[in-house]
């Protein structure tokens, strides 16, 4: 009885929002989150505010100082520590009745059917690498598991241009023009049969649900100026800001509660 007390003290706001009941769906729920860094984190500190019963948290890294500007749990006390044992910490004082479960680890092709045999209700792709996303993809397929896939918060400046849509609607994203130009080349998915492409053309959906930023990324000076070689995503590459990575962790958070809830 006290701990029900405390969860509907805790997270009865999302009776009220949602409808009556609707707490112990989420209670019951479980998702899995890859990548816990500037996207990844905070979509992790929504899914526990919002009374997520069972979070599976997948990183490796550990926080460094380098983080700071953009990533949840990077603090000057915290560098050093693992990121999802950071974060585990965190999620157990917002909603001390999570079960939090760590995978030390990257995803990739020869591990992720290990790690969904946990049976995640959604599962969330916050990572920076276009194998890891494609081996997600096709194993969350394969196995009728709900995926929401974020594409590139680096290089972006405005959170008002955040979209959800199918991966081929996708625009202004270099990492989701790869992984749909692999998915459509390497794995059978379905392409644009006209060889023109018009306002008229019809582009068939390729059933991954993505966020993407539409606008485009603003290159370091650096680059332009070939001082330094392009470096990706990683956090020596696009410059990075929170207001553009926290909005897309929420907005990934907003789209599992979506598909645990309606």
């Amino acid at each position: 009885m006290v701990q029900q007390e405390q969860l509907e003290r805790r997270f009865g706001g999302l009776n009220r929002l949602y409808g009556e009941g609707r707490l112990s769906d989420l209670l019951a729920a479980h998702v899995m989150v890859a990548g816990i860094g500037g996207v990844g984190s905070w979509c992790v500190e929504a899914l526990a505010r919002s009374g997520v019963g069972r979070l599976t948290l997948i990183d490796m890294d550990h926080i460094s100082e380098s983080n700071i500007n953009r990533q949840l749990p990077a603090l000057g006390s915290t560098i050093g520590q693992s990121k999802i044992e950071a974060m585990r910490q965190r999620i157990l004082d917002i909603h001390p009745h999570c079960q939090v479960e760590l995978i030390d680890d990257f995803v990739e092709a020869a591990n992720i059917y290990d790690y969904l045999q946990r049976s995640p209700d959604v599962l969330i792709d916050c990572t920076d690498q276009a194998d890891a996303k494609i081996a997600m993809i096709l194993a969350a397929k394969k196995q009728k598991i709900k995926l929401i896939v974020c594409g590139a918060a680096g290089g972006k400046r405005n959170p008002l241009a955040l979209k959800r849509g199918d991966l081929s609607q996708a625009t202004h994203d270099a990492m989701l023009a790869k992984l749909r130009s692999r998915l459509r080349k390497e794995h059978g998915f379905a392409r644009v049969k006209a060889e023109k492409v018009t306002a008229k053309t019809r582009i068939p959906k390729m059933g991954v649900d993505v966020l993407w930023v539409e606008e485009n990324a603003v290159m370091p000076a650096a680059w332009q100026n070939q001082i330094m070689t392009p470096q990706g995503l990683s956090c020596a590459g696009y410059g990075s800001s929170v207001t553009v990575t926290a909005p897309m962790g929420f907005a990934a958070a907003q789209a599992a509660l979506d598909y645990l809830l309606f």
